[in-house]
């Protein structure tokens, strides 16, 4: 089951959700056809997309 939160800056989560996050972390990550593994090299091209995009919001 696939559940989606969006906590606004400034907001905090909800202890239901704090008691979701709990439980999903006994669970490992499932890999599929659709969502691959990411390579450490990818991990670090997300990282600063990210960073940027965050940057640019803030701006």
């Amino acid at each position: 089951m696939i559940r989606t939160f969006t906590i606004k800056p400034g907001q905090s989560p909800t202890r239901e959700q704090f008691q979701e996050v709990e439980y999903a972390k006994k669970y490992p990550i499932a890999f599929d056809e659709e969502c691959e593994e990411l390579s450490p090299e990818m991990i670090e091209t997300f990282k600063v997309s990210i960073g940027r995009q965050n940057h640019r919001k803030k701006a």
